[in-house]
């Protein structure tokens, strides 16, 4: 891997921010330094990270390390299908079409809704009692 060309890509989803290095490979996903399945145990947030594999249809090609910090484990899971999205634009930029029909390159902006002052919780309101 020394002597391997590195593709670099940043991927963010709520507040999970991951950093991901993609290099031609045999199809290692290892992220945190754990293998895919030790880090995330859920299948469909293994599921998520492998999405932009899947979409082009290239999973044994590629090998990914990934740095994810922050969020849970689906605002993780979402951060590094998005980072490894755009690191496998600047292997090939033909790819953005398929990527961009399976929805790999957008940046979800849904985050939390902050709660309000003097309710319970962000939308919900304490019960009204007319008398």
């Amino acid at each position: 891997m020394s002597t391997d060309v590195v593709y670099l890509g940043t991927g963010r989803r709520k507040t999970a921010s991951a950093r991901v290095r993609l290099s031609e490979g045999e199809g290692k996903i290892q992220i945190n330094n754990k293998e895919l399945g030790d880090y995330f145990s859920l299948d469909q947030a293994i599921r998520t990270v492998e999405g932009p594999f899947n979409t082009i249809e290239q999973k044994e090609k590629f090998d990914v390390i990934a740095k994810v910090q922050g969020g849970g484990v689906n605002g993780q899971a979402e951060a590094c299908a998005h980072g490894i999205a755009r690191a496998l634009l600047k292997f090939d930029e033909d790819l953005r079409i398929p990527l961009k029909k399976g929805g790999h390159l957008r940046r979800d902006p849904r985050r939390r809704e902050r709660k309000k002052a003097g309710q319970p919780g962000a939308r919900k309101r304490f019960q009204f009692s007319k008398r």
